[in-house]
């Protein structure tokens, strides 16, 4: 696939290692990523403001997460089998659903360019006026990984072998892992070579296969299949869950989808439920509008109408700034903070 005169997002170097063109990076790179062949490293807007001791994400409201010291990363820049109506990534320019194994690179590799790129965007911060420097030298070894940032990670051939190594450095305390479901194979294999993050979180923006397919537009026939097979693995996984919401005025908004929402939840039987509205932010501002946003107290209403039909979930918290809100599992009950786990 080409975008606006572009060619292909990736391309074959000498030495037969997946790596996103210059163009591509160059896009990158203007953006404040930082970027190795395949792979990305980002500050978020959280952290950057956590630097200045200005505020936290929702993470660390909710589970405890150390801002300042939280790598967002991802073995797949480039690569997605969807096309998130919602995404603020540059899914435009994601062109190819291969990975082969022995065009990638390995798990160490990965992380060590990483934690230098990310090093690099750090460094930037030392000069700035009303800085902790305190965080940003604790901020140069990661306690926490979220691996999800742009692409679909689940796609990298050898994220068992990624997260095993991230466990292994003397700082990690905790892993998230986002998924939009279409890789339920290496779910389970995560399981099987116990590999699990400390959190899998499964995008869940549609309760049919119709309206699946109009937000996600999945490039996988059988997309919304895959997606059951990756709800039914969070049933059984041993580790803790989320399904994340993201809520679309005129998409997925309305009371009436309250009791499919419902059902799906109940097969999946997630740990956490987060309900959050679209940000008109990113790449997104070209493919919807400002008022499919939805305000605080349409998301809180959202969730008492959800409530109705799961009796067995309860509001654990909620984040204005971020419009969002937590619904807890109390049958399948585990400690908001990741410290307990």
């Amino acid at each position: 696939m080409s975008c606006s005169g572009e060619v292909y997002s990736h391309d074959y170097s000498d030495d037969n290692l997946i790596q996103i063109t210059p163009s591509i990076k160059q896009k990158l790179n203007k953006a404040k990523y930082g970027v190795s062949n395949h792979s990305a490293v980002e500050l978020c807007h959280w952290t950057k403001k956590s630097f200045s001791d200005e505020a936290t994400c929702y993470k660390h409201k909710f589970y405890g997460i150390s801002t300042h010291r939280c790598m967002e990363m991802t073995p797949c820049a480039m690569n997605c089998e969807n096309r998130c109506v919602y995404c603020w990534r540059p899914t435009e320019f994601y062109d190819t659903l291969e990975m082969p194994s022995d065009l990638v690179d390995g798990p160490e590799s990965i992380i060590h360019n990483l934690l230098e790129e990310r090093r690099k965007l750090v460094v930037g911060y030392y000069g700035k006026k009303n800085v902790n420097t305190t965080k940003l030298d604790e901020s140069l070894f990661p306690e926490h990984y979220a691996i999800s940032l742009s692409g679909e990670p689940t796609m990298y051939p050898k994220l068992p072998e990624l997260i095993q190594y991230i466990k292994t450095l003397k700082a990690t305390k905790s892993i998230f892992l986002v998924t939009n479901g279409q890789e339920p194979d290496m779910l389970n294999k995560l399981q099987k070579e116990n590999a699990l993050p400390t959190q899998i979180y499964l995008s869940t923006n549609a309760s049919n296969k119709n309206m699946f397919y109009k937000i996600n537009g999945p490039r996988h026939k059988d997309a919304w299949e895959r997606w059951l097979k990756s709800l039914e693995f969070i049933s059984f996984a041993k580790t803790r869950t989320v399904l994340r919401m993201t809520l679309i005025r005129n998409f997925n908004d309305g009371e009436s989808y309250y009791k499919d929402f419902a059902e799906l939840i109940q097969k999946g039987s997630p740990h956490f439920i987060e309900l959050k509205s679209y940000m008109h932010i990113g790449m997104s501002i070209n493919r919807l509008e400002e008022s499919n946003m939805l305000e605080m107290n349409e998301v809180r209403n959202f969730a008492q109408g959800l409530l109705k039909y799961l009796p067995n979930y309860s509001i654990m918290d909620e984040s204005v700034i971020s419009r969002i809100i937590v619904l807890q599992n109390n049958n399948r009950f585990v400690s908001r903070w990741i410290e307990n786990y």
